[in-house]
Order: structure tokens, then C-alpha cells, then sequence
């Protein structure tokens, strides 16, 4: 029997209070992290087709109150490291071309 796919959705904030709609592709845990590998989703199916399909990878940061939010990684040797694990488990699914 076929399973349905349901995407797993998350919707992120910009600086100047712009929502955008995300799917998690894939998710890496660490001892000190946990980082998602996502993809815009977007209503427009036009808008899918002229995406570049940049691959964007956050750090999933938990508040003391349980809240979770998504920020971008700053150092460069540390995303560097997550974004080679996210490649390397995803090219068999996907087409990725390093830059």
C-alpha cells in the first residue's frame, strides 16, 4: 500500500516581519546542535519553477520556556561542516551542485 507524503511544513519570520513558508528536507543532530536542511514553498507554482532551489540550512535553538526558533549560522567552519553532512545524505535524493 502507498503512504501518503506529507511535507513538514515550518513558516520563518525576516527581520522586518515577512513570513515565508519552508519544507524540511532533512534534519542533523550533534551533541551541541540540531540544524534543518529546508526549501521554500511557495503558492505560486511558477514561483517553484524559477527557483534557484538553494538548499538553506538553519540552527534550531530551544529558550529556556520550550519555545524553538530557526537562525542562520554564523560561523563559517561550523556551517560549512553541517552544509558537507546535508549534501552528502541528500544527493541520493536530490540534485545538488556545489558552489
Amino acid at each position: 500500500m502507498q503512504e501518503d507524503y506529507t511535507p513538514d511544513l515550518i513558516s520563518l519570520s525576516d527581520d522586518e516581519g515577512n513570513e515565508y513558508n519552508f519544507e524540511v528536507l532533512d534534519a542533523i543532530e550533534t551533541d551541541d546542535a540540531r540544524y534543518v536542511a529546508l526549501t521554500p514553498v511557495f503558492d505560486d507554482p511558477q514561483d517553484q519553477v524559477n527557483d534557484d532551489g538553494s538548499l538553506i540550512i538553519m540552527k534550531e535553538v530551544e529558550e529556556p520556556d520550550g519555545e524553538i526558533y530557526y537562525v542562520e549560522i554564523e560561523d563559517d567552519e561550523e556551517y560549512e561542516t553541517v552544509g558537507d553532512a546535508f549534501i552528502a545524505r541528500l544527493q541520493d535524493y536530490y540534485e545538488i551542485d556545489e558552489v
